[in-house]
Order: structure tokens, then sequence, then C-alpha cells
């Protein structure tokens, strides 16, 4: 008699039957669980029924819609695990099925007695409604067994029309959206960079008139995400790593752990997951992200105390909280040739070590952090003069640079322990609490000590010492940059706790990319900074307050030298700075911000709850109109307290609008007062924005509704 098994804690529930012989077959996913307690676990009357094949067909018809389905056994889609001795036991097929539930998850496991392998299956279902799965593969067999693809999970989407969303981009251009249609063949994107990527992130959105979800696979190096036609027009989605040939050899009584590929309803639900189950804080719950000073455009290689300390004092000013210290404070690196590896203090800049800045940038009451690049090593340094076979490499063939950078090996025991030691010593010796890791260039030649291919072994290796330097330093934050936005997924952010979300500081530019972004992260993990005018990557000039205004709402920061700037750009940048403080909590509240489609170049996003709202609109390009359409918002806690509104403040206090009528000049004003419903129905009416400008909008709750009734 076969098994149900239902995961489900939210808004999807997915529900599967396990047969004596075959693969989980999926009865149901859908993201509008059966209302009545119980139901969602009571097996499906319908999906017993076995169903027959076309005439031309198999005999026995062989369910399609699996998780994934293997080859060889009537199923001729796209196999989502595939491996072999030598050329032999070519064919999988798992039988006796077993359930244990355990640590809040559900595993499945059964065995292949034929080809001697193991499979267990992990399942879980978390608050936020979004579901985890991963697989695990085990050799019980006498001899080696070559994996050549083993994915970590598998979802169904309906038969007919359907269209998916995902991200596309560069260096600098980090998460722009596409959407596509599905077409008749197979659907797939790959990375093979050995990073997540600046061009091929592994998320993606589903849209289908009965079904929408999201997924994302929360893994750091090569992947691929691959959606099948069944035969009977249903899909199936499979994500997982992407392995090398000869990568992963199984030796007997070893096993493969696939990622996890994380399954949620929408944007709200993957925002929930991240905050409140992914991210570990050092102190259990997250603190005020504190408005950081990263000094890496403001001086680059020229790193010269004194001027540091006053560039601290100068921020602590402004109302900043931490100091971050970036590149150019080790080694003999006055540029991006030489030094990479060499984690120790070069005593031409800093004489007397690290302690005097900190103790300066500590003694200001702002928190100190400093960049590290653990991965990296330059050919000129001394860590390669003595260890040149530490690098990933290939014999034979001769390196390639990026950046003027080669790749460490970290898979070898001498190399992550000579990384931990610098790394640990650094940490222990002064107060640093927030590190900023870098990873400046894809992977090549990733052959490891062995010869074989490397890329799993590296990533796995780079979470390994992620996770032994946060166990020995709690307290200690780690942000995710690889040049920009090329490392950011579930996997990472399981060890970080903020990501650089691209390297190109451009407001204009950030639009896109925080919009793209947010779509699966909450804003308060994200770092966007006010950067210097002309901006150093696209020289373009913009205001300050556009700049300010596009940050605001994410994880504030500050990306330029603060003795830089005239008087009045110090005194309204510490404006911004104190808005940012006063609005945080709103800003980074659970379920209060939002994110609305630009529409004619104009981008609003915001947070609000039962009192306030912080609403941000910003105007790319012209407008094609010749009026903007009003600017309609729903807020997701606001909505249940209507009552009287009005707007109580207006950033920067003289918006570039083209043109403005009285009875608009009255609703900036706070004259006007109006129910929620006009806004989230009828929408501001505000003037049109020049081009390369943005206006944040505070609005308050009046009177009526439940907290003035």
């Amino acid at each position: 008699m076969s098994k149900f098994v239902s995961i489900n804690k939210g808004a999807l529930a997915l529900q599967l039957r396990l047969p004596q012989v075959g693969m989980p077959e999926i009865m149901s996913f859908t993201n509008t669980p059966p209302k009545a307690s119980g139901d969602a676990n009571e097996p499906s009357i319908l999906g017993t029924i076995e169903r027959s094949s076309r005439i031309n067909g198999m005999d026995s018809a062989v369910p399609n819609a699996v998780l994934l389905p293997l080859g060889g056994m009537g199923f001729f889609g796209w196999p989502a695990i595939t491996g072999h001795r030598m050329g032999q036991t070519f064919i999988l097929q798992f039988a006796n099925w077993q359930v244990e539930e355990a640590d809040q998850k559900t595993h499945l496991h059964a065995q292949d007695d034929i080809a001697k392998i193991g499979l267990t299956i992990t399942l879980q279902a978390f608050a936020s409604g979004v579901i985890g799965v991963s697989t695990r593969l085990s050799n019980h067999g006498e001899a080696d067994y070559l994996l050549e693809r083993c994915m970590a999970g598998s979802f169904p989407i309906p038969a007919g029309k359907v269209e998916v969303t995902g991200y596309h981009g560069m260096w600098g251009r980090e998460f722009h959206s596409f959407t596509e249609p599905l077409g008749e063949g197979l659907w797939m994107r790959q990375n093979r960079r050995g990073r997540t990527s600046h061009d091929c992130p592994p998320t993606l959105f589903i849209d289908h008139q009965a079904m929408q979800f999201a997924v994302s696979l929360g893994w750091s190096g090569n992947h691929q995400i691959v959606i099948d036609k069944l035969d009977d027009g249903r899909r199936l989605l499979h994500a997982g790593e992407v392995l090398e040939p000869g990568e992963v050899i199984l030796a007997p009584g070893e096993r493969y752990q696939s990622p996890t590929l994380y399954a949620g309803a929408d944007t709200k639900a993957f925002h929930s997951f991240v905050r409140d189950d992914l991210v570990a804080w050092p102190t259990g719950q997250m603190a005020p992200r504190p408005v950081t000073l990263n000094t890496w455009e403001g001086n680059y290689f020229d790193h010269r105390i004194e001027d540091l300390k006053s560039q601290a004092s100068a921020a602590a000013s402004l109302g900043i909280e931490r100091f971050v210290l970036d590149d150019g404070w080790f080694g003999e690196r006055d540029d991006d040739t030489t030094s990479l590896g060499d984690w120790d203090i070069d005593p031409r800049k800093y004489p007397q070590g690290l302690a005097p800045l900190i103790d300066h940038v500590t003694g200001l009451g702002m928190e100190f952090g400093i960049w590290l690049e653990p991965e990296m090593t330059n050919p000129a340094s001394k860590l390669m003069t003595a260890h040149p076979d530490w690098v990933l490499q290939v014999d034979g063939r001769s390196h390639l640079l990026s950046r003027n950078q080669l790749v460490l090996d970290l898979s070898r025991k001498e190399v992550h322990d000579y990384l931990f030691d610098k790394i640990d010593t650094l940490l222990s010796a002064h107060a640093i609490s927030y590190i900023k890791w870098d990873m400046n260039r894809d992977l090549t030649q990733v052959g490891g000590a062995n010869g074989r291919a490397a890329t799993s072994a590296q990533t796995r290796a780079v979470y390994a010492l992620m996770d032994r330097i946060r166990a020995a330093h709690p307290k200690v934050e780690i942000e995710s940059c690889s040049s920009g936005g090329g490392r950011v997924d579930f996997g990472v952010l399981a060890r970080t706790h903020r990501v650089w979300a691209s390297d190109c500081t451009d407001a204009l530019d950030r639009l896109d990319i925080q919009h793209g972004i947010t779509g699966f992260l909450p804003p308060e993990l994200v770092g966007a900074h006010v950067s210097a005018s002309p901006n150093h990557q696209t020289g373009r000039r913009h205001s300050l307050a556009f700049r300010a205004i596009v940050a605001m709402a994410y994880h504030f920061g500050v990306e330029l030298n603060p003795q830089t700037l005239a008087p009045e750009e110090q005194q309204e940048l510490a404006h911004y700075i104190a808005v940012h403080k006063r609005l945080r909590n709103l800003l980074h509240k659970p379920g209060a911000s939002f994110h609305h489609p630009p529409l004619d170049g104009r981008y609003v996003w915001g947070a609000g709850d039962k009192s306030r709202i912080a609403l941000f609109i910003a105007q790319g390009p012209q407008m094609m109109a010749e009026q903007p359409a009003p600017v309609v918002v729903e807020t997701p806690d606001a909505a249940s307290n209507d009552g009287l509104w009005r707007i109580a403040a207006v950033h920067p206090a003289h918006p570039a609008f083209s043109r403005i009528s009285d009875a608009q000049r009255k609703l900036l004003e706070g004259d006007i007062e109006f129910p929620l419903s006009d806004l989230a129905r009828t929408g501001l009416p505000l003037p049109m924005m020049q081009p390369e400008s943005a206006v944040l909008l505070e609005i308050e709750h009046v009177k009526g509704g439940p907290s003035n009734g």
C-alpha cells in the first residue's frame, strides 16, 4: 500500500505518494492549502487512480510528475539524477521508501539494491510557508560511483501558459529582471563561473494562471535551473549543482549532499524566510542596521592613518555608526597587483599597527569593520613565493589571471588552516565587529590537489571557513561581497548578514539593481551607499538628495571621503542620515516594505504600518506621458487603519518637480487629509518629476480608524 506525505506550514502545500517502486509521486502542489485543518494530510483519492498511457506508450504507465525523475525505466524526460560505475550500473530505481521525522524535517529514505545506491530526500516546511528540499546520495557498493548529476529537488508547474521571471546582468548591472514564456522544449539556465554570478543568480519566479511561486537555490557555486515539459503537458522544475566531468566520484561508503532548493509563494514569503529562518544574527536577533562608511571609493589604496582618523571623526559627526576599512591595509598593497594572501598589517602605512585607528574609531562610538578577500592571492605575494602549489590549477595549463588574481584551493587543509589562523589572529587582537568578505573573480582551471575538478569542493570549503570563523568569533558580522553582487544566494546568507548588491554606486543604475534584488531579499540586508558626484563608475553627476533617497530604505551607508564635502553638503547628508535613523525601524520592519513595478521610468517603494508610511518615489529617465499617473500605494499593515492621513514631511524640502498646481502644493504641505483607501484606489496625484531626481514623503495617520477613533 502506498504511503502519503504532506509538507505544508503556510501558503504552499506539497503532497507526495511514496510507491513500492519508483520515485515519490507529486499528488499536488498548491499555494492555496485546504482550509480545513488536517485536509492537507489526507491522501488524494483521485490521485491514487492508475493512469493509462497512449496506445504506443508503455503497457504500464510510468508516473511523470515525481520528485527527481530517473531515466531508463520508462521516463523519457530530463533525468534529475545520473551516474554510473565505469559505464555500468547506469540505471537507478529506488524502492522500499521509509519516512523519518526528525528536527522538524521529513526524511524520505530509499534504496536501489541492484545498483547499491541509497537515497535520502529531506523536506522542511518553514513558518513563512517556504518549503526546502535537498538530496543525499550514498554509495553502498564495493566500487566507485561516478555521479554526473544530482538535483536538489523538483517542483511541478501546471499545464498551460507559463511565464518565468529571473535575473540577468553583468558586473555593475546586477539583478535586472527578465520575463519570458515557456515553450515546448526544455528550458535551462546554467552558471559555470564558480560563484553565484552576476548574470545568472539561481532564483526564478513562476507565473501560471492557477499557480504562482518562486524558487531559489541555496548555493554559491556552479548551478542550474531546468524546466522540463512532461508527457501530459505539465512541467517539472529542477535545480541543483552543475558537476564537472569526474568532479564527484563516490568511493564505497561515501555520499553526496546537494544544496537546498527553496520554494516560496512570493516575495513576502522569501523575505520572511530570510529574516526568521536563514540569517543567524550574533545576538539571536537583528540589531538596528548601523549606518556605514566604507573607505574604498574615498581612498582606494591610499591609506594615511591621520587622514583616516580625520575621516572617521567627520563620519561620526554626520551620524555614521560603522567605519569599514577597505582594501589596502596589508602586505605591500599599493595597487591590485600584489599582496593578496599576505594578511599581515602593512608597517609602512600602519607603523603601530591598526590599533591606533581602531581605538580612534571605537572611541567615537562607531563599530570598526575590515575588508578581507581570503580566497584569492596575487602571483606577486609572499604566499605564492612560499607555496605556489596552493592555488587551483591544472597540470600543464598556464594560469589565467583575472584582476591580477589566482584562487587558493581552500579544500586543502593547510590552506584552510593558514587562512583561519591569519583571520583569527586579526580578529582576536582587535575590536573588529564586521568583515567585508570579498571575492573578486570567476573560477577557471578549477583543479584540486588530486588533479580533478574541484568547484563543488571549493564552494563547500568556503562555507567551512566562514562557519569556523563565525564559531570562533560569534559576535562578528560578515558581509558577502563578490565584485558587487556576484555571490548573493541563500547558501552564503546562512553564514552572512548583509550583501553588497553591486560595485556600481550610481543612483540611477541602483534603481533597477535594488528593485530586482528585493524580489527575494529584505531591504535591510542590501547594502546601499551614497557615493561621490561625479560617480566613479559612470561619471554621472547627481544631486545629493537623489543619491541619498535612492539608498535610504536599505542598509544605508556612505562611500566617499566626508571631508571632501562642502559644509552645506555635510549638513544635507547629516539630515538624510538622521531621517533614515528615525525611520529605520519602519523601513526594516518585517512585513512592512513594498516595491512596485517601475512605470514610465518612475520607481516607487517604501514601508508602512498602522500609523505612518515612508514613500519613496524616484524618476529615472524622462517620462513619456504628458501627465504622470497617480501614485497608487497599498501598504501591508496600514490598510487595517483607514481613517484620515496626510503628508507630514517632504524630503528634500523642494523636490525637482517640473510643474506643480496649487492643489498639489497643498497636498504636499499637508493641508489635505485623505482616507487611506484613496491612496490604494485613486493614488497620490503628484507633479511630474525631473529625470534623475527623487522624493521621500512621510505620510502619517491623523484621525479615525482603530488607533485614533
